[in-house]
Parts: C-alpha cells; sequence; structure tokens
C-alpha cells in the first residue's frame, strides 16, 4: 500500500463573521525565501482579554435564533417557551456588559492552531494566559478555581487562573484560535464510555443513545448543543473533539468517511439523536420538546479492540468565540450585539404563578407548598440563605463535632448558588444557581437536624433527596438554569455574608429576593417532577 496522510479533522471552510481588533503587534518579516509573521506577545495578550470579555456578555446570533424558534414553534410547551423567554431577556441584560450571562463564568480553556511560519519568541501560554488574568481582574465575573496545597487542602486561586491552554502545530503563516469559558454544570456533563464494535450498529447505538439521554438530565442549563462523538484513536482524542464538536468548532467537516480515516458529521444519525431528545419530554429544564436546540455526532477512526463513546454538551450560556491572528492583524469572531431583536413583542402566556412568603416561619412555609402539586410555577419573596459545595462540607464538620446546626439553616429555605463579583451601584452580581446534585449526600442528614427543608438549585437530583424529602416533610424547588444576569437586575434585592467569609464565593450569604421564579420539583409526599418524566 502507498502512503497517504490524511488531515484527521479536515474542516473544509469558516464561514465564521470576524471583527478586526487592531493592525497592531503584527508584521511580516524576511527569512531567507520564507516570510515570517511576527506577532509581539502583546497581541496574545490583547485577543485573550477581549475573547474572554466578549464571550461572557454575549453569545453567537445563531443561538439566539435557536432560543426564539423555541417560542414560536407551536409544540414547544409552555415550560419550553418560559426557559426560552428568559434565556433572551438574559442575554439582552448580559450584553450590556455589567453581569455576565452566567455566574459561573468558567474555566477559561484556549486551543490555539499555530502556523509553522509563525513568531512569537515567547511562552505564548504565559501571554494568553495574562490576558485572561486582566478580563478576570476588570470585569465582574468569578474566580472558579480552586488549587491543590496537598492532596485535600485546597485555596480559591484569586484569579481563575490556571486556564487550560492547548497549542497545536500546523502549516502556514497565520494562528487560529478556539476560546471557551466552560462552567462547571455542563463540564461535568461530559462523558466517556468504552464500548466495542458490539455497539456498531443500528439497534444497539439507539439503545444506547435513549439511555444515555434519559441520564443527561437538566442540570447543565438546556436547551444543550449535544455533541456525541464515535470512535478516536484514543480516549483523549475524543473527548477533545466532543469538546470541539459541542463549540460547532468541527460543523464544516465533511459528511462522509474516507479509507484514510477522516473524521465525518453524520447528519442521519445527528437527526436521529435530536428525534430521541425531542422524544425523551425531558425539555428546556422543566418538560417539554427541547431539551437541545441541535445535536452534532462525529465518527472518528478506532483501534479494532476500542470504541470510546463521547458525549458532552455546550449549555445556554454558549460561551464560544474563535480568534484568528494574520498578516492583516488580529481579528475576534463577531458576537451578537442586539439580543433584543429576537425577543417576542409580548411574553408568551403562562398561568398565573403561586406567590410564597418566605419570610414566614419554616412550618407555615412547608404547609403553604404541601397545597400544591410537583410542576406548580412560584414566585418566591423573602429571605434566601445561599450555601454550596464547601458550605455544606463546613456545616457538616459541625454537627459532626456534635454542635448544633446553625439556626439559618433551620428557618429559611436554602439557595444552591455562588454569585460572581457585584457590579458598583448594583446589589448583587449575576447569581443563577448551581447544580443541586452535588448537595444530595447531605440532605437526609440535614434534614434530620431541621435544615435544609426547602432547597433551591437547578437540575434533577437524586432518589435519596426524594426519599428525605417524604420523610422529613421537605421540598425541592427548582430555579431555571441560566438567567443569571436577569435575577440579579430583577428579583434580587439585597447580598449579605453571614459566615464563612474567607471562602470568597463560596461563603454563605443571606439574600432577599422578590418574585424569584421556581417550580416545585420534589414534594414531601415523595413527588418528583423528573422522575415522573422518566416513567
Amino acid at each position: 500500500m502507498d502512503f497517504r496522510y490524511q488531515d484527521p479533522y479536515p474542516i473544509q471552510k469558516d464561514d465564521t463573521v470576524y471583527k478586526k481588533l487592531t493592525s497592531d503587534y503584527v508584521k511580516v518579516e524576511k527569512l531567507g525565501d520564507r516570510e515570517i509573521l511576527t506577532v509581539d506577545p502583546k497581541g496574545l495578550e490583547l485577543l485573550a482579554e477581549e475573547a474572554m470579555a466578549d464571550v461572557s456578555f454575549m453569545l453567537r446570533s445563531s443561538h439566539l435564533e435557536s432560543l426564539r424558534r423555541i417560542i414560536d414553534d407551536p409544540e414547544a410547551t409552555d415550560n419550553d417557551r418560559f426557559v426560552a423567554y428568559n434565556l433572551l431577556q438574559n442575554a439582552a441584560v448580559a450584553v450590556e456588559g455589567a453581569l455576565p450571562s452566567c455566574q459561573d463564568t468558567g474555566t477559561a480553556i484556549v486551543m490555539g492552531k499555530k502556523g509553522e511560519n509563525v513568531y512569537t519568541g515567547v511562552d505564548d501560554g504565559e501571554y494568553l494566559s495574562k490576558g485572561i488574568f486582566n478580563t478576570y481582574q476588570k470585569r465582574n465575573l468569578r474566580y472558579s478555581q480552586v488549587v491543590p496545597l496537598t492532596m485535600f487542602d485546597e485555596k480559591n486561586s484569586g484569579s481563575n487562573l490556571p486556564a487550560q491552554i492547548d497549542i497545536y502545530a500546523k502549516k502556514g503563516d497565520y494562528y487560529e484560535f478556539l476560546f471557551l469559558t466552560k462552567g462547571g454544570g455542563s463540564a461535568n456533563k461530559t462523558f466517556l464510555y468504552q464500548k466495542t464494535k458490539s455497539l456498531l450498529n443500528e439497534k444497539s447505538l439507539e439503545e444506547f443513545i435513549k439511555e444515555k439521554i434519559s441520564d443527561l438530565g437538566t442540570a447543565a442549563c438546556p436547551p444543550y448543543h449535544l455533541a456525541l462523538v464515535i470512535g478516536g484513536t484514543s480516549a483523549e482524542a475524543n473527548l477533545a473533539a466532543v469538546k470541539k464538536a459541542s463549540a460547532k468548532y468541527y460543523d464544516n467537516l465533511p459528511t462522509e468517511g474516507n479509507e484514510a480515516g477522516q473524521a465525518f458529521r453524520d447528519l442521519e444519525w445527528e437527526a436521529r439523536v435530536q428525534k430521541i431528545c425531542q422524544e425523551s419530554a425531558i425539555g428546556a429544564q422543566f418538560g417539554g420538546k427541547y431539551l437541545t436546540h441541535d445535536v452534532r455526532v462525529i465518527r472518528l477512526p478506532r483501534h479494532a479492540a476500542s470504541c470510546p463513546v463521547g458525549m458532552g454538551v455546550s449549555c445556554s450560556a454558549d460561551r464560544n468565540i474563535k480568534g484568528k491572528i494574520t498578516k492583516e492583524g488580529i481579528f475576534l469572531e463577531q458576537l451578537e450585539q442586539d439580543p433584543k431583536r429576537f425577543l417576542p413583542d409580548t411574553p408568551p402566556h403562562l398561568e398565573e404563578a403561586v406567590e410564597i412568603n418566605l419570610n414566614k416561619p419554616m412550618p407555615e412555609i412547608l404547609a403553604e407548598l404541601s397545597k400544591y402539586p410537583i410542576k406548580t410555577r412560584l414566585k418566591l419573596n423573602g429571605t434566601l440563605i445561599v450555601a454550596r459545595d464547601i458550605a455544606h462540607a463546613k456545616i457538616k464538620e459541625i454537627i459532626d463535632s456534635g454542635k448544633p446546626m446553625p439556626e439559618y439553616f433551620k428557618n429559611h429555605p436554602i439557595y444552591y448558588a455562588g454569585p460572581a463579583k457585584t457590579p458598583e451601584g448594583m446589589a448583587s452580581g449575576s447569581f443563577g444557581p448551581t447544580t443541586a446534585g452535588r448537595m444530595d449526600v447531605y440532605v437526609d442528614e440535614f434534614q434530620s437536624h431541621g435544615g435544609s427543608m426547602i432547597m433551591l438549585a437547578k437540575g434533577n437530583r437524586s432518589k435519596d433527596v426524594t426519599d428525605a424529602c417524604k420523610k422529613y416533610g421537605g421540598f425541592y424547588l427548582g430555579s431555571i438554569g441560566g438567567p443569571a444576569a436577569i435575577l440579579a437586575k430583577d428579583n434580587i434585592v439585597s447580598v449579605d455574608i453571614v459566615d464563612f467569609p474567607e471562602l470568597g464565593m463560596e461563603a454563605v450569604r443571606k439574600i432577599e429576593v422578590k418574585d424569584f421564579p421556581a417550580f416545585i420539583i420534589t414534594d414531601d409526599k415523595g413527588n418528583d417532577f423528573f422522575a415522573d418524566l422518566a416513567h
């Protein structure tokens, strides 16, 4: 057989619309017969800084168009439309540049492809990191990165560094980039399954996909851009393709394979998986048709004894942006600057929500909630206590030491969240819910002590939580995952730290809310909205 080299991912075109940041920092120099694109490292810093700023406050036009299609679709449920409308409103607030679209402003990720004729003379990762650092210092973003000091001791880095930076070599005299900010919710919905040839038939693959879609849940803020990658020369190659496919980076791959092993999109299976997602009835968080906006299915070559399958999502905070450096200058993908144009003239019609006064004694609030079935839409008014992973661990340490649980954990509902920085003159930074499932392990014990009787967060929960709520008379309320900016602007009146201030965004806070939207997901009778959907 003759040697044949195949570009593994032959992207056929780039139809991205770019804006020019500057003509500075680049020049062309001769080195023998070669033209070398010399890039001042300050250009890398500028590009990363601008990319991280834009992607934190703006979204792609195509993503916003998908949200509007949900509102216009007669087959969408009221809950689908309610979520889509809230997400569009959120985009209209975030684009103003004060409140990021999501409070989890993510892990900064940079993927670069550097042409052989591009010269910077430095460690590019350092200057890209400096640009990322600048944005997180200057803007109202959140520091989410914790660094290990020992195996078990950690602290917040205070800068959102380190970033993940991967740079690849390629031919040419230009430098191209994909920047992402990946929140914990969507990152945690990345899965690798080590399968075999036995999966590769229509019946087995469809059954497998149906099972995994039902496991996907809503914790990562749907509607999703879902990526499914089948094959890969290694597990890590598979998952790298999942991440890029969910960011639409591979949209212009070929649509058929060849004997040299090129990656390709399978459009037939994309349509089939999209139909499976729609028929799951999970919907855009609270039941319906729109678990996913769209699906990308990528087929890769594999070792004969291995068939990795990867699945991942880009969530409602679809924070992906391309950049490039050429001899003409430094360019960044143009994101949508006017999200309001996608909003309908009138909001979708919904039944009136039930108003709940959170400032009543806890037994009275529980008795009021007990009157209503799961799926009831609520407006919450009054006091919430905000606590998430590390704060829950601290509360457990207090109980384990023989001391009583703090009274604030008994007297008020617990909102699982961690805010971004507060803009000047505002009560709160972006402050949407975090994934409920991470706190499942604490619920039974905390409720046995009279705490966590009402919990507010996003996503589905385990049967252990349903059982605990039935045993102790508790409730889990679901908040819309995604619209963190509009919650901060319209629904959060005040924020005060009440415990563990040293934990930064993980500190325990007391917040006052007005007309805060929520749904009853798990009640005191053993009913669970997501479990009902599964059946």
